[in-house]
């Protein structure tokens, strides 16, 4: 999946934006398209943002994570328990940015099914110099982008609840609801399961 999806910055404009997507996501299932969702976020502010470049710089990565939901995950996500539509949330971001996908699988899926319930600061750091000397893309990035990026990767995982705590770097493997699951399985995307801790066929 990842390899289909450019290294972008683009995360630095939208982090976890949970009630956003459910809103763009109503939307949708209501056949609206996405010039008229797009149209309608800007001018009915249906964020409640101060400022009209706030909206115009995240409904694009929204609209994005809501293309990626198939009709389940977006009824699951407006009709199911908090935890489970934070996991969906999760699966949008993985699913439309391959920079934060590659550091689940790599960094927080290798921690949480090796019980290593820590990150520390080098773990980002070292992962972003990874990724550096594999892509120019990722090596032209400014020192404050980069930065930027760690502290929403930090940010999403924290309200998604993979996070405890910020301070501490406690992990933590989220509830998966059985049924969000037994469909992540089924359309292929065993792999985000595997990057929130679970194991294969768990």
């Amino acid at each position: 999946m990842s390899q289909e999806l450019e290294y972008s910055a683009a995360l630095t404009g939208a982090s976890f934006l949970f009630f956003e997507l459910k809103k763009v996501v109503s939307l949708s299932l209501e056949g609206q398209t996405d010039k008229e969702i797009k149209q309608k976020v800007i001018e009915e502010n249906l964020f409640d943002y101060k400022f009209v470049s706030s909206l115009k710089r995240s409904t694009p990565a929204l609209l994005k994570r809501n293309n990626v939901l198939d009709e389940k995950l977006k009824e699951m996500l407006l009709n199911e328990d908090l935890q489970t539509a934070k996991v969906i949330v999760l699966y949008a971001i993985m699913k439309t940015d391959r920079l934060f996908y590659e550091w689940m699988t790599e960094v927080i899926g290798e921690k949480l099914r090796n019980n290593d319930f820590y990150l520390e600061k080098i773990d980002s750091n070292l992962f972003f110099e990874h990724k550096a000397e594999q892509s120019e893309k990722v090596a032209s990035f400014k020192e404050q982008t980069r930065r930027k990026l760690q502290t929403i990767h930090q940010k999403i995982m924290l309200e998604s609840g993979i996070l405890l705590e910020k301070k501490t770097g406690t992990l933590s493997i989220p509830l998966i609801d059985e049924e969000l699951r037994d469909h992540l399985i089924s359309i292929g995307d065993k792999k985000i399961l595997q990057a929130v801790g679970y194991e294969e066929g768990a």
